[in-house]
């Protein structure tokens, strides 16, 4: 069940339907689905079209990806049971094996279960599993120990249709007939390869999709001019987009483009009011700038929106002793400490509490 006021972050297409309309199944049950994640993202969504391209860095940074999700205590959803979750496509059937119960009787790794449960290799994308997914789960813990990865059964895997019709079949690793990417059927000759569970998509939506991960690889790279255009595009084809504006303002500030960057911040604030990180940069741009008094009211606006969110905290403070306004700095880092008490930050927090002291101390003596 989507509960109303949920947010939905997609990381990676959807391989099997049109992210747009998907969109717009969640926004009917009063939720939000965007592309990326930010700090208001309740949700994960990992695309299997997110494997459709291999990256430089392979499956180590989808599972990098993962499980900073996982640690933020976001709750990580298979493609398939977001389908599930809008009625989009039917749920299997009921089943009531755990996970541990799965690992257990399969000698299946924990991770290797989690992340083929992500991508949907299984009839159920999480517990309860059902006998069927036990069975593959076998399988898959065969083709593992034979070098497999989880990454190179998926490819295979997922794009046979049902995935529960494999567990009538041996499935062998492709490195026995010159393929070693790919998970081979018993007749040692059909790579498993069929048709996507859909094809609803259209060439905008897939087109949108592609310049979104050609600008996000071009960020990650550092090309900032180039990233920026490429949002630029995804932009023209969908202006409501506040995390492309978001993230094209981060990348026009890496260029220097400092104008054109506070232009988009506030375009992505306009389109997401409640964008925290969209206020907390454009605070950062503005204090870079000298602009005090702007930077200040925009993180107090990031503070009020997300109470939790530490970095303004910190920033804020940090301002308010420059601006010699000591008591409002203290009360400042004392709260970052009860929200972060581990980090540098923390320490340097901890140091300006005591500078503070010991100015006050000697200014009352």
């Amino acid at each position: 069940m989507i509960l109303p006021g949920a947010v939905f972050g997609a990381v990676g297409a959807l391989a099997a339907f049109p992210l747009r309309l998907a969109a717009r199944e969640v926004e009917r049950r009063h939720a939000e689905l965007r592309r990326g994640v930010t700090r208001r993202t309740t949700h994960v969504v990992f695309g299997r079209a997110l494997l459709a391209k291999p990256t430089k860095t392979g499956d180590a940074e989808i599972e990098r990806r993962v499980k900073a999700e996982r640690d933020a205590g976001r709750r990580l959803i298979s493609e398939g049971g977001f389908l599930r979750l809008l009625g989009l496509m039917k749920a299997p059937e009921a089943s009531s094996l755990s996970r541990q119960s799965l690992i257990d009787q399969s000698r299946l790794a924990g991770d290797d279960l989690d992340m083929l449960s992500l991508f949907d290799a299984f009839e159920h994308d999480g517990e309860p599993y059902s006998f069927r997914d036990l069975i593959l789960a076998r399988k898959y813990a065969g083709l593992i120990a034979s070098g497999a990865s989880w990454g190179a059964i998926v490819r295979s895997v997922y794009r046979s249709g049902p995935v529960a019709s494999l567990t009538a079949k041996s499935l062998n690793l492709g490195s026995q007939y010159g393929r070693p990417d790919a998970i081979y059927l018993d007749d040692g000759t059909s790579e498993v390869d069929g048709q996507l569970l859909f094809d609803l998509g259209s060439s905008e939506d897939d087109t949108l999709e592609e310049l979104f991960a050609e600008a996000e690889a071009a960020e990650e790279e550092g090309r900032h001019d180039d990233a920026a255009a490429l949002y630029q595009r995804c932009l023209a084809i969908d202006p409501k987009d506040a995390i492309a504006a978001f993230n094209r303002a981060n990348c026009l500030r890496g260029a220097g483009r400092v104008a054109e960057a506070a232009h988009d911040y506030a375009r992505a604030i306009k389109l997401d009011p409640g964008f925290v990180e969209a206020w907390f940069n454009l605070a950062g741009l503005m204090s870079d700038e000298g602009k005090v008094a702007s930077a200040r009211r925009h993180l107090q606006k990031a503070i009020a929106l997300d109470k939790a969110y530490a970095d303004p905290v910190f920033n804020l403070a940090r301002l308010e002793f420059d601006a010699g306004n000591l008591a409002e700095a203290r009360r400042l880092w004392a709260r970052y400490l009860e929200l972060d008490a581990e980090s540098e930050w923390a320490r340097l927090a901890q140091k300006g509490i005591q500078f503070v002291d010991l100015h006050m101390a000697r200014t009352a003596g």
